[in-house]
């Protein structure tokens, strides 16, 4: 007997709740993508009768493990490690490690899920997954950093190579952190396997534009919303949140494109630059000195620091979630929309509750989810891998053209995904039907696995 679209996906959220009931975070993603995809199972009745979505839910391998590292006064220290391996369909598992005090079980699942989709928008073969640790890296020492990535990579070696999982940075997880775990993982096996890891050192295996990317994409994505109205970032103010790599880079992009980016932010509060943020303050500051954001109005006579408060009560037409998940909530989304934006692109995983989404989407505000909008970190990680792959290395432009290709083809698949199942402009259920149907498909032909 054929079950309707609707049971079926009602069946499959009683399923993950009852199996993940405490796991907040995970369930807020699944959630969020399970909502949009009636109209796509009314269409494939084949992924109802084959029950892609309970196998898709259902992560393939989860590892958790116990991370033992010395601190400098040589005091034995404990974290617990992750590595969640989501699906594997479309290729070898490919996503970022986190290292931030917040990392868990559900949060990292809830990346893996979504990486599953983004990764699918890229059409870049590779599959979804997550890891990351409760380590966390500010105030610890290079020597600390080191010994914690190498006990790290001690256990995580055994579940990793560049056919089978592909690690690459998050929060938390840049330069220094990739080339201890590569180091670590080299010494290990013996191999200098390049692909195993991506966000490496463009000496030693790394790729052109791979620290841009995400920021890069994010402001690319919002592009190329923009133009299917006629419209363009150059003269328009940007809010941008966080100060880590892909808030950088986010406001350097909007810059180039003659925008003018005014806020940057972190977990002390924000700065407001009216004269618009100067990225190579911002990027010695943060990237080189490690330091808190208030010191950037220290040094910068035109900015001024808040503490505490909220980047979106800052008036601009262009906003950038760029720091954490849930970070931009209802009230943020009503101070945004009072502030006169016009455009909101996710550059950090699910920075939007739902609550401000629906909000935002209310008010004809284009919204670009991050599935869809910060896809050029993980897009351009795959690019390092083919180069790592040919013993090749492409220049800086050659590599930017390919990143920008890449999000006008995840911009145009997932508004024609939009058109076709029913709602023009709307990129959430665009992003989240074209990822699915793409997955649920090679799942499919690949039988019950």
């Amino acid at each position: 007997m054929s079950v309707s679209p609707e049971a079926h996906l009602s069946a499959i959220t009683e399923t993950v709740e009852a199996r993940s009931y405490n796991e907040p975070e995970f369930l807020q993603a699944v959630h969020e993508v399970l909502e949009t995809l009636t109209p796509v199972l009314s269409e494939h009745p084949e992924f109802v009768e084959a029950n892609v979505l309970e196998r898709l839910v259902e992560p393939e391998r989860q590892i958790i493990f116990r991370v033992p590292w010395l601190d400098d006064q040589n005091h034995v220290r404990v974290n617990r490690g992750f590595r969640v391996q989501f699906n594997s369909a479309l290729g070898p598992y490919k996503g970022g490690l986190r290292f931030h005090p917040s990392v868990n079980l559900s949060v990292i699942k809830f990346l893996g899920f979504e990486q599953i989709f983004k990764n699918a928008l890229t059409r870049q073969r590779i599959g979804g997954g997550k890891g990351g640790s409760d380590f966390d890296p500010r105030g610890k020492s290079d020597a600390e950093v080191m010994r914690f990535c190498q006990s790290f990579m001690s256990e995580l070696f055994r579940h990793i190579d560049e056919h089978t999982d592909v690690p690459a940075g998050d929060i938390g997880v840049g330069g220094r952190e990739i080339g201890f775990l590569f180091g670590q993982y080299r010494r290990l096996t013996g191999r200098h396997e390049s692909g195993v890891l991506t966000g490496k050192g463009k000496g030693w295996g790394g790729a052109e534009v791979r620290t841009e990317a995400t920021g890069y994409g994010a402001v690319f994505f919002a592009q190329e919303m923009l133009a299917r109205t006629g419209e363009g970032i150059e003269g328009r103010e940007a809010i941008v949140s966080g100060s880590g790599n892909v808030a950088i880079y986010a406001i350097e992009k909007v810059e180039q494109l003659g925008g003018k980016a005014i806020t940057a932010s972190d977990s002390s509060g924000y700065v407001v630059d009216e004269q618009g943020i100067d990225v190579e303050l911002l990027k010695q500051i943060k990237e080189v000195e490690r330091g808190r954001i208030s010191e950037y109005a220290d040094r910068r006579p035109s900015a001024r620091f808040v503490s505490g408060g909220s980047v979106w009560d800052v008036p601009g037409e262009l906003a950038f979630p760029c720091a954490t998940q849930n970070e931009l909530d209802e009230a943020g989304a009503r101070a945004l929309l009072g502030g006169g934006v016009r455009a909101v692109a996710e550059g950090a995983n699910m920075p939007t509750t739902p609550e401000a989404v629906a909000l935002l989407q209310q008010a004809g505000v284009l919204f670009g989810p991050g599935k869809a909008a910060n896809a050029g970190g993980v897009a351009t990680s795959a690019l390092e891998m083919t180069q790592n792959a040919a013993r090749d290395r492409w220049d800086f432009d050659q590599s930017e053209l390919r990143l920008h290709r890449i999000m006008r083809d995840v911009h145009d698949a997932t508004y024609a995904a939009s058109e076709r199942y029913g709602r023009p402009g709307d990129y959430v259920l665009g992003a989240n039907s074209a990822g699915f149907v793409t997955v649920a498909q090679a799942m499919i032909d690949q039988g019950v696995v």
